[in-house]
């Protein structure tokens, strides 16, 4: 499998593991260990854009903490003692790629929807301290929904304690617009509350996917209005490292959802860079 055709390939289960994957990571710049605490393939938010199949039943429907810790810990050692590139799903990873950047929570639903997510980042903390070597970076792939739960907020804590990092999901500017790509209950001023509020404690990356949907592109005030909204965050002492400008690149939850050119994407990119001088990182199909 070559590294393209890696980067489009993200399967949730890695041999006999059910819980904890490694994927070779666009937005990661190399090897990704994903925590998948959404097993059950429930999430708060219906995105047309997912690729998570919820017509079918899950296998697993509960996260087990210790098989979580055990299948880490072994991934782990995997990856320091060199054999996981071996395996015939990483053998053909290009020398260069073949680093550790980070241990994610991410998975087939919203990480932070979790019972006890503060438990869960405090022992990965000390599986990924205990294995020593190198020291990758603890990401929480986020829709940003449930900050303000006080597990949570715990949660986050220890992540920035343990060179940690939080990717927050904003792809919209208007709740119209949010309405549509999302599909949730969760108000988007809760969203945007819950961001700012981060990004005033701990520098935050965005995550922006914007796709075509029906044939359109986001139109030009959606665009004006995404920026807006990124303006207000940091205006209002709101810390913002990167905004990730990207499309889809695997298969969508929906057939009316396709991907948007790398052209367009830069334009995106270039304007938030010039209204609300941010860095940015864009990443086509």
């Amino acid at each position: 499998m070559t590294a393209l055709q890696q980067h489009r390939h993200h399967p949730r289960t890695f041999h006999d593991n059910r819980f904890v994957y490694p994927v070779l990571s666009r937005r990661s710049h190399g090897l990704s260990v994903g925590i998948n605490l959404n097993p059950d393939k429930i999430c708060n938010f219906d995105c047309i854009y997912c690729q998570v199949d919820r017509t079918s039943q899950a296998e697993t429907r509960f996260v087990e903490l210790d098989s979580v810790l055990d299948e880490l810990d072994a991934l782990l050692a995997q990856v320091a003692d060199g054999s996981l590139w071996e395996d015939p799903a990483f053998s053909a990873v290009p020398v260069d790629l073949r680093r550790l950047n980070d241990i994610a929570f991410s998975g087939d639903g919203e990480p932070t929807t979790y019972r006890n997510f503060d438990e869960i980042v405090e022992r990965v903390a000390e599986v990924k301290a205990r294995r020593g070597g190198q020291d990758p970076k603890l990401v929480l792939i986020t829709n940003a929904s449930m900050f303000h739960r006080p597990a949570v907020e715990r949660g986050l804590e220890t992540l920035d304690a343990h060179n940690g990092e939080i990717w927050a999901k904003l792809e919209a500017g208007t709740e119209e617009y949010f309405r549509l790509i999302e599909r949730t209950v969760v108000p988007f001023e809760r969203v945007l509350e819950n961001i700012a509020a981060a990004a005033r404690r701990w520098p935050l990356v965005i995550q922006g996917l914007f796709m075509r949907v029906q044939g359109e592109a986001p139109p030009e005030s959606e665009i004006e209005a995404f920026c807006d909204r990124l303006c207000e965050i940091t205006s209002a002492g709101g810390q913002l490292k990167l905004v990730q400008v990207y499309t889809v690149a695997r298969p969508p939850a929906e057939s009316f959802v396709t991907a948007l050119e790398d052209r367009e994407l830069q334009e995106i990119a270039l304007r938030v860079r010039s209204r609300c001088g941010l860095a940015t990182e864009v990443f086509g199909g």
